[in-house]
């Protein structure tokens, strides 16, 4: 497989760049040479300037009326919610499956040759709860859009410095430490895992040029970081 190593014009487009793997991938993207043009597509602004860095103000709903900005080496989709913060669930589908799908298309249509999916471990279209079955849901539709390059990413808990407070994770990553070591072989893909992780696993399998679709279980994750 051969890695790029020296990019003129490289553009690379994140959906979801505040949230938790989004904005560590941010960070990362911003700080390597690999890629001079980073644009992100958000509802606002984000607080942050940066010579390589364009932000895109986009209604998600609409995401049709910006196809002509979403162009580029890769699309990174970071999107992603929760019941907390969206009870409603047409609405967290829209979130999860919707707007990732309908990016994808529009990644197939201007060209872009790689997609790279955070999804969830356990991601099941034929699973009975709602969660992993709309994620399930997403990375088959997303794997028929017949894009280039598929990567797909399935963290278990993620750990990391969140803007919003969830106390029922952080009692969650208090408990996963003293029960990651003894998840052993075949559970090793249940460790949580740091968000920095899979931003740094993400940017890695970017600069590989190479075609299919490659699912990427938690532990997995970890050994391309």
């Amino acid at each position: 497989m051969r890695e790029i190593n020296s990019i003129v014009s490289k553009k690379v487009i994140i959906a979801g760049a505040s949230g938790l793997i989004g904005s560590n991938l941010l960070s990362i993207l911003l700080q390597k040479p690999n890629y001079d043009e980073i644009l992100v597509l958000v509802r606002k602004e984000l607080p942050i300037q940066h010579k390589k860095l364009v932000q895109l103000v986009v209604d998600f709903d609409k995401l049709d009326e910006f196809a002509q900005s979403i162009t580029g080496h890769a699309v990174f989709c970071c999107l992603g919610s929760t019941k907390k913060k969206t009870p409603d669930l047409s609405v967290y589908r829209k979130i999860d499956y919707d707007y990732p799908v309908k990016l994808a298309q529009l990644a197939k249509q201007n060209g872009i040759e790689q997609y790279h999916l955070v999804s969830a471990l356990g991601a099941n279209s034929r699973s009975l709860n709602f969660y992993t079955k709309m994620k399930g849901e997403t990375e088959e539709a997303i794997q028929q859009v017949g894009l280039k390059c598929v990567h797909i990413y399935e963290p278990s808990l993620l750990t990391g410095d969140r803007k919003e407070h969830r106390s029922a994770e952080r009692i969650m990553t208090v408990m996963m430490k003293l029960i990651d070591p003894l998840l052993i072989g075949s559970l090793k893909k249940y460790r949580s895992i740091q968000a920095e992780t899979v931003a740094l696993a993400m940017f890695k399998q970017s600069l590989k040029s190479e075609a299919g679709v490659f699912i990427h279980p938690s532990d997995k994750i970890k050994l391309l970081a």
